[in-house]
């Protein structure tokens, strides 16, 4: 009788699950999802700074805020409440939207931002927890904040309860973990704002 040399199908099996289970430790260390989500808010991140140093150069240009310049106000001095960055007021799109190169609002037609800024994902969406906001407070010094609902672990940690300019409140104004959240509507989330 010849013997031969080989690995039996329970072997083969016992292999199989172990570099199954491996997997499943890799991707659950790994969370695919989260790491989206990260992604994501640091683009938002970035896309809020370059939105905020395109206002303030606007601002430095023209002696006015594109809210101003839009008619949405009267004057420099006064709180500006959140509105969507797909708004005329924040600049980017026209008051008839952001449709095309006809549709360029004021820091797009000033080249204060480039014309791809109006195919951001905040630009085109149209749940709330997917847009960026912006809004002043009170003073002709006071800062400009954009802000925006996080969608990963780690930024909601870091997120704010509640923020108000003018009379807007942009968040949710309970005193609940941001943590924990549902996150399903503007009402009921916490938001992450430039400058901090």
């Amino acid at each position: 009788m010849i013997r031969q040399k080989g690995f039996t199908l329970v072997e083969l099996l016992i292999v199989i699950a172990l570099l199954g289970v491996l997997a499943a430790a890799v991707l659950a260390a790994i969370n695919p999802l989260e790491q989206a989500n990260r992604a994501r808010d640091t683009r938002v991140r970035s896309d809020a700074s370059q939105l905020l140093a395109a206002t303030d150069r606007y601002f430095v240009a023209q002696d006015k805020f594109p809210w101003v310049t839009s008619g949405d106000v009267t004057t420099n001095d006064g709180a500006y409440g959140f509105i969507s960055a797909q708004d005329d007021g924040a600049g980017i799109c026209a008051a008839t939207g952001c449709a095309g190169a006809a549709d360029d609002g004021f820091l797009i037609t000033n080249n204060e931002l480039k014309t791809e800024f109006r195919n951001r994902d905040f630009v085109k969406a149209t749940v709330d927890t997917e847009m960026l906001y912006i809004g002043k407070a009170t003073g002709a010094s006071s800062s400009v904040y954009a802000c925006w609902v996080p969608k990963s672990k780690s930024e909601r940690q870091k997120s704010t309860k509640t923020l108000t300019l003018g009379s807007t409140t942009l968040g949710t104004t309970t005193t609940a973990d941001c943590g924990t959240r549902t996150y399903a509507d503007l009402a009921t989330s916490c938001v992450v704002c430039l400058p901090q």
